[in-house]
Formats: C-alpha cells, structure tokens, sequence
C-alpha cells in the first residue's frame, strides 16, 4: 500500500518553487497565537455554522485566536457509522454537510470571524473518503487503492471509508483543486488529518506552490514526522502526541519528571526550533475515545495544561468544551451537544493561559521562544524558566512522585495510552503530602494565576497537581 511514490516528480515540483523568492518562515500572526477546536456538532443545540457564529463573541473573550472547524464538508451515507455519520467521511470536499447549514452560512460564519480578528482553518482529510464520494464515480477506479477482486479497501477499523491511491499522482491534484477551492473562499489554512498516513512526497508535491500562492496561510499536520516540519516546505506544526501521552502518564504516576525532561531534549534535537509543535490535553479523539483529560490525568490535569502552554516549541490547543471544565466524553456520530457554557474557575484558568501566551515573548513558538533552563527541585518537581531579551517564565509544579513498578509496567504494556475508563489506582502519586522548596531567584516577580508581587527569596509549597507560574 502505498509503497511506489513518483518521487522525482515532487521534487521537481519542490525545485521550481525554490526559484521563487523566500518565503517568511512563519505567518507573523501565528507566533503567540492559541488554537480552538470547534467541535460544530455539539457546539450548540442547533449544531450549526449559525450556532458557531453565535458564539464568537464568547471566544474572543476567551482570547484564542485560530478557530479550527472540524470537518464541514458533506458526509457520506454509504456505510455511515451512527445516525450522523462521521466528519472525516466526505462524499464531496466542495460541499457543506447540510446538517451544519447551507455554503451561505459557512460564508457568513467565516466573514464574521475575520471581521472579529480571529484565523479560521479547515480540517482537511486526505487520505480517505466516503465509499460513495463523488471520486468514485467520476475518476477512474485507479483513483482508490483496490483489493486482488478490485474492491476499494479502508484501513483499520474506518469502515465508513475508502483509502485514495496516492501512487496516482491525479490524486495528488485533485486534493490540491479541492484544498485551493476553500483557500480562495478565504480560509487561513488546514489542520491536516493524518497526514503522516499520506505519503510525504504529496505534500512535497502540492504544499510549496500553496505556500508560495497563500504565503500567510498556517498548515498544521496530525502527525509528528520531523520531515513535516520544514515551515518553508510544507507544515508549520506538528502534533505533539509523544509529550501527550508522556503527560498522561506523569500525571498517572508511571512516567517522572526526568523521562519529560528526556523528551525535550529529543524532541530539541529531532525537529528544527523553527518547527511548531501542537500541545495539548485534550481534542476530538482523545475526548470521545480514550477519556477527558480529568479521566486520564486526574488533579494534575490543570499543570499539564500549564505545560502545553510553556514547553518549547509550543502552540497550545483547546478544545471544545475545556474553557468551561467539560467532564464528559462527547458522543461522535450523534448529536450530543453542550447546552451551558457559563464561564467559570475553568474560564479563567483558560483565559488567564491565553493571556500569558499572547504577552510574554519567552513563550513563543517555533524559532522566537525562549530556551528551556531546568532547575534542580524536589523528586516528582518540574521546575524550569524561559527567557527572551528580559522576559522571563517561570513554571514550577509537583507532579508527586513515581508510583510502584508494577503500576509502571503496567502501563508501559498498555503503549502508556488509556483506552476507556482510566482507573484510579495510577493517581497514589497525588496523594502525597505537599512539598516545600526555597525560590531564591533575584527580582520581582507576578505570580500569573494569583495576580501579587512576590520577591525573591521566598518559599513555594505546593501539593501533587498544584503549580505556580511567575514573570518579569
């Protein structure tokens, strides 16, 4: 599947863009920017564009600045899962999904969102569609990846769909025809679904010229391929899924503090500084399959969060329903929408992340952010700053401490990755007493969350998932 790529091909294509000028490395919006993922169909009761649109204003108090809709193309019925079927089985790339309104609503929406400040990309899904995508029957069969009887195949458990042939490079144009359709109706760029699924050499292929043609689009890649990640080429962002899931098992007890500051420095020297990196506690997949982000980091949900939004390279996400403390895993083939979206201590806690993201140069993404300095701290302590021309960090947080080896093997087993209920036999490392430690750093410093001055030197207790975040 898969395996013969036109390879040669791409990268002519890559030389005749490298002609032109030099593009920027990065859209200069993107640098301090936080990403928001609109779940449309539980986003309100009507669970529509009109129900997104209604709720901006409720965003932008929230301060995020990249709305990033899931898909909202027509969904498939051949073989559809559920009653409403699945966003990431598209029978039609340039219609809208009738359920969320009509091309004139997702217009209007998208008018209304720039008119307010904010970016909008689409989620893109180009390795599959739906068994009775109009592909199907308007390109030749080659067009889809086909078993010894000719039928076309799916991967995994994706029955609802039908995988392309990506050794068809028609394909490859196709997916660019379709993609530059929604580009030219003014949309800011792609979350691309599984893109380490298609081969690299398309997104070589089509990705350049994109780039070149809409130079302030911002594409990010559900993936974590350190060749996605050249900004110039093809992706602006990768996802973070190994700190993810590193942080649900910190958090559980089976990973210390010592295996994340490992990660760092090999996520450091596997992708460029340059290169973005998606964090986050939550999204659509995590949420509705392996659990809330309570469920599988339990008390020290809140410091991961804080994590996301402080490591290097970070471009933080939130997902639908986190601004408000959402417990619950969101149905995704039916309607099951979040009816109350009063804010709260959620909301500020949010809102109080966002602030600091869009505020304090050290903590911007890619090439401009601060370099990590980690500090000695008590066992199960994350403690580091960031620093950028006097604009300083400071992120401290106890994560307890490890939990007994059985608890680690077992999680080790299960590829550190809950899948459903999350029981609570990992979280002993919260039940700790609270730990003190000395702050004897020079300076002022304002404590983020709480909002008072402190001056060094002073002493910081804190109990297993409680955390504190200075600046100066």
């Amino acid at each position: 599947m898969k395996r013969f790529l036109y390879l040669a091909a791409a990268l002519l294509a890559l030389s005749a863009c490298s002609k032109k000028a030099e593009p920027t490395l990065h859209p200069e919006w993107t640098y301090s920017s936080v990403v928001y993922e609109v779940n449309i169909r539980q986003f309100s009761p009507e669970g529509t564009f009109r129900g997104v649109e209604a709720q901006l204003p409720r965003l932008k108090e929230l301060g995020v600045d990249i709305l990033w809709l899931m898909p909202m193309y027509e969904i498939g019925v051949e073989g559809r899962k559920g009653t409403l079927g699945s966003y990431y089985a598209i029978s039609d790339y340039k219609k809208v999904n009738p359920e969320f309104g009509t091309m004139e609503d997702f217009e209007h929406l998208l008018d209304v969102a720039h008119k307010m400040g904010f970016k909008v990309i689409l989620d893109w899904v180009a390795n599959q569609t739906a068994p009775d995508n109009v592909w199907m029957t308007e390109k030749p069969a080659n067009f889809y990846e086909r078993d010894a009887e000719g039928n076309a195949i799916w991967e995994y458990d994706w029955t609802d769909t039908r995988s392309l042939n990506y050794e068809n490079q028609e394909v490859w144009w196709a997916q660019d025809d379709a993609m530059r359709f929604w580009l030219e109706k003014g949309v800011d760029g792609f979350r691309c679904d599984a893109a380490g699924e298609v081969p690299a050499e398309f997104w070589y292929g089509i990705l350049p010229k994109m780039n070149a043609d809409y130079p302030d689009i911002y594409l990010l890649a559900e993936a974590e391929r350190d060749n996605l990640a050249d900004p110039t080429v093809t992706f602006d962002a990768n996802y973070a899924w190994e700190l993810h899931h590193l942080l649900n098992s910190l958090a559980q007890g089976s990973k210390t503090v010592q295996d994340l500051k490992d990660y760092v420095a090999r996520d450091a020297a596997r992708f460029p500084k340059e290169a973005y990196r998606l964090m986050f506690t939550s999204n659509h997949d995590e949420n509705s399959w392996s659990g809330t982000e309570f469920e599988r980091k339990g008390a020290a949900a809140d410091a991961c969060a804080v994590l996301c939004f402080t490591l290097p390279g970070s471009q933080p996400l939130i997902y639908t329903g986190q601004e408000i403390g959402l417990n619950r895993r969101l149905e995704f083939f039916e309607k099951d929408p979040i009816t109350d979206w009063s804010a709260n201590a959620y909301t500020k806690f949010w809102k109080t992340l966002v602030d600091l993201k869009h505020n304090n140069p050290a903590l911007a993404a890619g090439e401009r952010g601060g370099d990590i300095v980690w500090w000695e701290a008590p066992e199960g302590w994350v403690a580091f700053h960031r620093e950028v021309a006097g604009n300083m960090v400071i992120v401290i947080a106890n994560f307890g401490i490890p939990v007994t080896q059985e608890a680690v093997s077992a999680a080790e087993g299960n590829d550190n990755r809950p899948s459903g209920d999350v029981v609570a036999e990992p979280f002993k490392n919260l039940e700790a007493a609270p730990v003190t430690m000395t702050f004897n750093v020079p300076g002022k410093f304002k404590d983020v969350f709480k909002g008072a001055t402190v001056e060094s030197p002073f002493d910081i207790t804190l109990a297993p998932g409680e955390f504190i975040v200075l600046t100066k």
